[in-house]
C-alpha cells in the first residue's frame, strides 16, 4: 500500500480544507513546490495534487504550479481538479502528470470517462467523493442522488480500474478514516481503490491495512503530514 501525500492548491498556496468546505481552509505552504520537495525528500513514492480552484471553477486554474512541481521532484504526480473534458485532460498530461483524476466529469459524463480511459488506460483515475453515502460533485459543493456503489460499478463497466474514494464527512478532521464505507466501496469495485479522508495517526494507517482489503492500494494523507503527526517514511512503513 502506498502513501500519497496530498498537495491541494488554492490561490497559489498548499492548503487543506475541512470536510470539503472552502470557508474552512488552512494554508500550510506559500508555494506548493516547497511541499512537493518536502514530501519527495521524505520518501514519497507518489504525490496527489488537487487544483481546488479548478475543481470549483470547472477547469484547471493551477497548471503552471503543477508544471513547477513536476519539474522540481523526481516523483510521479496524479492530478485532479477541473478536468472535465478531453482537452483539459490532455493539457494536464502535457504538464507532465502521470495520472489524471476525473471527479465531476466521471460522475456526470460516464461516456467521457470511458473515452478518456480508452485513450489513456491506467493513467486515468475516477474520484468518488461522498456525503452520507451519496456522490458529491462540483468541487464537493453539490450532492447528487447517486449511490456510491452504483457509481463505481457503472464506471467499472466503462473501463475505469482505479478509484480515489473520499467520504467528505471525515476529510481534513484527522479523527479517523471511515472504515465501514471503505469496505463497502472496495467490495463494489473491480480494480484498485486509493482511500482518502480522516487519517490523523499511524494507528489509523494500521487500521486501514488491518482491513485486509487486497484492492486498497494506497492512502492519501494531507493535514496529518503538514501538522507533523508522523512523517512520510513512518507512514509508509506502517502501510507495509
Amino acid at each position: 500500500m502506498i502513501l500519497y501525500p496530498a498537495i491541494d492548491i488554492r490561490d497559489g498556496k498548499a492548503v487543506r480544507l475541512a470536510q470539503g468546505d472552502y470557508e474552512r481552509e488552512t494554508a500550510y505552504d506559500d508555494d506548493p513546490v516547497v511541499a512537493a520537495r518536502r514530501w519527495a525528500e521524505g520518501g514519497a513514492r507518489w504525490l496527489h495534487v488537487v487544483d481546488l480552484a479548478g475543481a470549483k471553477a470547472g477547469e484547471p486554474a493551477n497548471l503552471e504550479h503543477v508544471r513547477r512541481i513536476v519539474a522540481a521532484v523526481d516523483v510521479p504526480v496524479q492530478l485532479g481538479g477541473g478536468l472535465r473534458d478531453s482537452k483539459k485532460v490532455e493539457e494536464a498530461i502535457s504538464a507532465g502528470v502521470e495520472r489524471v483524476v476525473l471527479g465531476t466529469a466521471a460522475v456526470r459524463d460516464p461516456a467521457l470517462a470511458e473515452a478518456v480511459a480508452s485513450a489513456h488506460g491506467d493513467r486515468v483515475v475516477a474520484s468518488i467523493d461522498t456525503r452520507s453515502g451519496k456522490v458529491a460533485a462540483e468541487g464537493w459543493t453539490e450532492e447528487s442522488d447517486l449511490e456510491v456503489t452504483a457509481a463505481v460499478a457503472a464506471l467499472g463497466e466503462r473501463g475505469i480500474r482505479r478509484f480515489v474514494y473520499t467520504p467528505v464527512e471525515v476529510d481534513g478532521l484527522m479523527e479517523g478514516p471511515d472504515l465501514a464505507s471503505l469496505r463497502r466501496v472496495a467490495e463494489a469495485i473491480d480494480g484498485e481503490v486509493i482511500y482518502s479522508g480522516g487519517v490523523g495517526s499511524i494507528d489509523d494507517l494500521r487500521e486501514l491495512t488491518g482491513l485486509g482489503l487486497e484492492n486498497v492500494g494506497g492512502v492519501i494523507v494531507g493535514r496529518a503530514l503538514y501538522e507533523r503527526r508522523f512523517t512520510v517514511a513512518e507512514g509508509q512503513a506502517a502501510l507495509e
